[in-house]
């Protein structure tokens, strides 16, 4: 029983559980209320305390009704003590408390019955106070005679009456943390899983809370496996184009053998055929970027960057390297090294050269590629981070590529908990700093 209680106040959505919070509210000052005036009524003084109070009212009553109507506010003050203080006011000026002493009013007739047709009331004074007992009687000349008086015994009486207006507020307060922790708590969680949320497997969020709540993640889950799949069948596409057009250029370079096709053509024709292949590979390299199932492994990126700039220079090209003889890092190598390689043939096509340097920073390894080339423009350099973006200045250089190389790079890096900055020389040329965090 108590299980399905629970289960069906976690289904409320969230105008059910205010309102259920203010009706407990509601109640509990209403509980509140009615413990205080139940205790009011029944609650009764000292016997010398009782009598003090039916011997002040009965001497001031009389006292007043012996002098004229104007003198009566002065003979009050000068009647009144520290702990029994009086006041005179017409009769339309008396004020009745809300909470009632009904057995004290009982006592203090006891002592003093002629007070009985004085229309005397007794009631607990409001907080804060000139006492914390108050009340009023008539004089004969329907005048009223207001008092406040200190009585020990009655502090139970005025912490109730405290209680009675803080609890209910207490309650409020507390029931509202509880309400809004409860509501922010799967809301942390879809925040979380909106942080995480990349191209990879979906990261479901269990569905709790309000219905509010469990209507936005499961919208938060429908849509993380809508985008999945989308990103899954596009990944598949682009794989089976790459796939598929590798057969029929195996082909021509074949029909390429033939001796009837002049020499500057068949040229021609095998550069088209290495450029389609080389943008086949960055496809699907860009591709597999993505495979996070790969596991890691430790690798020297010193030794690897400086392998990949002796096999440029053995080729002719003007690569240079400055750093550390050893670096190594936790890494996805095959990712790391196309990275490297990317920037390292970015350089030397853009620049006409390159500088890799490597050196150790604290807890992370950096390592920059720089070139001597035109640069990116300082408005374009965001762009180029864009799968499938090229500069209007590659088009012109005729340069082979589909714009994937430095996204490969980004993504690479970003797998293994990396950063990549571009930004240009002041020298002229480009600086590509990337940095991977030291193997522990």
């Amino acid at each position: 029983m108590l299980s399905s209680a629970l289960a069906f106040v976690r289904r409320l959505g969230l105008p059910e559980r205010l309102l259920a919070v203010l009706l407990l509210v509601v109640v509990v000052d209403f509980a509140a209320n009615t413990m205080l005036f139940e205790s009011a009524n029944s609650f009764e003084l000292r016997r010398d305390d009782a009598e003090r109070i039916a011997e002040n009212l009965m001497l001031a009553s009389r006292a007043l009704e012996r002098v004229a109507p104007s003198a009566r506010p002065a003979v009050a003050k000068a009647l009144s003590t520290r702990r029994f203080a009086l006041d005179w006011v017409p009769a339309s000026a008396r004020h009745r408390g809300p909470v009632g002493l009904a057995n004290l009013r009982a006592q203090v007739l006891e002592f003093e019955p002629d007070l009985a047709g004085s229309d005397i009331e007794m009631h607990l004074e409001e907080v804060p106070g000139r006492g914390n007992i108050g009340g009023s009687m008539q004089l004969l000349d329907r005048s009223v005679l207001k008092f406040h008086t200190h009585a020990n015994a009655a502090w139970t009486l005025t912490a109730g009456r405290v209680a009675s207006m803080v609890a209910p507020t207490l309650l409020l307060i507390a029931l509202a943390w509880v309400l809004l922790r409860a509501a922010l708590g799967p809301l942390r969680s879809v925040i979380g899983a909106t942080r995480e949320f990349d191209s990879g497997p979906p990261r479901l969020v269990p569905e709790s809370g309000p219905d509010e709540m469990r209507q936005l993640i499961r919208a938060m889950n429908a849509m993380q496996e809508r985008v999945h799949q989308s990103l899954k069948d596009r990944t598949q596409t682009m794989l089976a184009i790459g796939h598929d057009l590798k057969t029929p250029l195996a082909r021509m370079r074949l029909r390429l053998d033939d001796d009837r096709l002049a020499s500057d053509m068949r040229e021609g024709m095998s550069q088209d055929i290495d450029e389609m292949r080389m943008l086949i590979e960055s496809i699907q390299a860009y591709v597999d970027t993505g495979g996070e199932a790969i596991a890691s492994e430790r690798i020297d990126v010193a030794v690897m960057a400086q392998t990949l700039v002796d096999t440029a220079a053995d080729q002719g090209e003007d690569a240079t390297y400055f750093g550390v003889g050893h670096a190594v890092v936790r890494a996805r190598p095959v990712q790391i090294r196309r990275a490297l390689s990317n920037l390292i043939q970015n350089a030397l096509h853009y620049g006409g050269n390159v500088r890799v340097y490597v050196r150790k920073d604290g807890d992370g390894v950096e390592i920059t590629i720089e070139d001597d080339g035109p640069g990116i423009p300082e408005d374009r350099i965001a762009d180029v981070m864009q799968p499938f973006v090229r500069l209007d200045t590659a088009r012109s250089r005729d340069t082979a590529g589909m714009g994937l190389g430095l996204p490969i790079v980004q993504k690479a890096v970003r797998m293994e908990n990396g950063t990549l900055d571009l930004r240009n020389r002041d020298e002229g040329g480009l600086r590509a700093t990337v940095r991977l965090p030291l193997a522990t």
